[in-house]
């Protein structure tokens, strides 16, 4: 009985013993299922928060993208720029607009409603909702008096554009200056020597003068450059074209392009900063940005017949409202370089300089006035280089080349033929500089914002013909913009973002 009952005592104490060894166990399990449901809850509000940061992130970017994608369809396959416009082919522009369109993409990307049985088969583990999307910076193409512009042209040709020309352009341009080609001092200097002839004229022609002894002869004095001067008055396109009627008929109204919007303060302005290049670069940019115009722009002889003007590279140069008149303004700068070019390769060549003074000196001696012979010099000498240069005008707009200071090999009328007066003969090929060179020269010489804005007048006036683009406003496209989105979720969190996006 003893031995049964220390045993039943025995049995009850080991009972007790595992009793609280289970209730050790089930703490220590509840201990530790707290702590890592506690660690597990963390790393999923951890996932939740940095899954939504990222999902933010991307969101923000693709709905950047998304609004730069949205560029200007006819701007970019006319011109090869890339800008968002802001109007949306709408009459008015403005970044509210461009808010708007990148709202709605910022939406569309964080919404699950597009989703096929979205409530049946997902879970917005993110929820989350674009709170606030606003442009806080934006470049605009006109900005910087159009040097945005600019850069934007200067990025479309870069990669296809050698150096190569620029030093040949800088050669050319060097020339020029030195020996004042541009100055027109020429056809200031004739008209002071004709006027001095004149002068001659009215003292000396019709009086008597004796011969010999008892014979006696009436003076009559003629200017030998009269025929040359008479073929000026037609103008310079009948002498270099013949006809006006095969020429453009186009027009430009100005009224409300670009040009006159800056002029009377009405363009929209970007806010953000451009970099200023160093004086080489800006050189470097400058010809690269003269080639986009001369590769994408119309001139005499390479028309676009779509565009607004024909000859546009002569309307960024001269800046008249007609094709005409500006090929009619070209063709006249043309004129006074060559004849300074010619001018002063006659002074340089004594062979001419002597048929010049053996003319003039028989000249003088048939109207027995010797004192007039310098005066006929200098006359007969600028007549010459004149009738020369409408030759070099003639053979440069039928596409042949005359170098930009000639010798007697390039040489072509004799002083007969130009003293004649007859002006008609053919132009040839030849070698030296095309008409594109002598207007890059000329482009060169003008100056820059004033071809920018020009150039800004002929692209928004191109677009507007085009179908839905009838409002189209080059200060009203973005090419860079910087964005500031808030994205906030359910779960109690937010996300503020901002971001700079360009086609650069």
């Amino acid at each position: 009985m003893r031995d049964r009952g220390r045993e039943s005592h025995e049995n009850y104490g080991r009972e007790a013993a595992g009793q609280r060894q289970n209730a050790y166990l089930t703490v220590y399990l509840a201990l530790c299922l707290s702590v890592i449901l506690s660690l597990f809850l963390t790393l999923l509000d951890g996932v939740r928060r940095n899954g939504a940061r990222l999902e933010a992130e991307c969101v923000t970017d693709i709905g950047l993208q998304s609004i730069l994608a949205e560029y200007h369809r006819e701007l970019m396959k006319q011109y090869n720029l890339f800008a968002i416009d802001s109007s949306y082919g709408t009459a008015a522009c403005g970044k509210s607009n461009t808010e708007a369109h990148l709202l709605k993409y910022l939406s569309r990307n964080v919404s699950y409603d597009d989703i096929f049985l979205s409530d049946y088969l997902y879970r917005d583990f993110f929820a989350l909702t674009v709170e606030r999307a606003e442009l806080t910076k934006g470049s605009i193409l006109t900005d910087y008096q159009g040097a945005v512009f600019r850069d934007s042209a200067v990025d479309a040709v870069k990669d296809d554009i050698g150096l190569d020309l620029l030093q040949s352009l800088q050669d050319w341009m060097q020339k020029v200056e030195v020996n004042g080609l541009e100055e027109g001092k020429e056809e200031t200097k004739k008209e002071e020597l004709d006027k001095e002839i004149e002068e001659w004229v009215e003292a000396y022609d019709g009086t008597q003068v004796e011969v010999e002894e008892g014979r006696w002869e009436t003076v009559e004095i003629e200017n030998p450059t009269d025929e040359l001067e008479s073929q000026k008055s037609k103008g310079i396109l009948r002498l270099v074209i013949g006809s006006e009627t095969d020429l453009s008929p186009n027009t430009l109204n100005t009224e409300n392009l670009i040009m006159d919007r800056m002029q009377k303060g009405q363009v929209n302005r970007g806010n953000m900063e451009r970099e200023e290049g160093t004086q080489a670069q800006e050189l470097t940019e400058r010809f690269l940005f003269q080639e986009y115009l001369l590769r994408y722009m119309g001139r005499y002889g390479m028309e676009h017949e779509e565009d607004a003007l024909r000859y546009q590279i002569e309307y960024l140069i001269a800046g008249k409202d007609s094709d005409v008149e500006n090929l009619r303004s070209v063709a006249n700068r043309l004129c006074v370089l060559r004849e300074a070019a010619n001018a002063m390769y006659l002074m340089s060549d004594e062979t001419k300089k002597n048929e010049i003074r053996i003319a003039a000196a028989a000249l003088c001696a048939l109207i027995l006035q010797p004192g007039l012979a310098p005066l006929m010099e200098g006359a007969i000498l600028l007549a010459w280089a004149y009738a020369e240069s409408i030759y070099d005008v003639k053979s440069l707009l039928s596409g042949g080349r005359i170098p930009l200071l000639k010798d007697s090999g390039s040489w072509h009328y004799s002083l007969t033929a130009a003293l004649e007066g007859g002006l008609r003969d053919q132009a040839t090929e030849g070698d030296g500089l095309c008409y594109q060179d002598y207007l890059r020269i000329f482009m060169m010489l003008t100056d820059q914002d004033t071809i920018t804005a020009r150039a800004m007048n002929m692209v928004e006036a191109d677009i507007r013909k085009t179908p839905g683009n009838a409002a189209f406003r080059l200060d009203g496209c973005y090419g860079a913009v910087e964005a500031y989105i808030r994205i906030g979720s359910a779960y109690g969190f937010q996300y503020e973002i901002t971001r700079q996006k360009s086609y650069r």
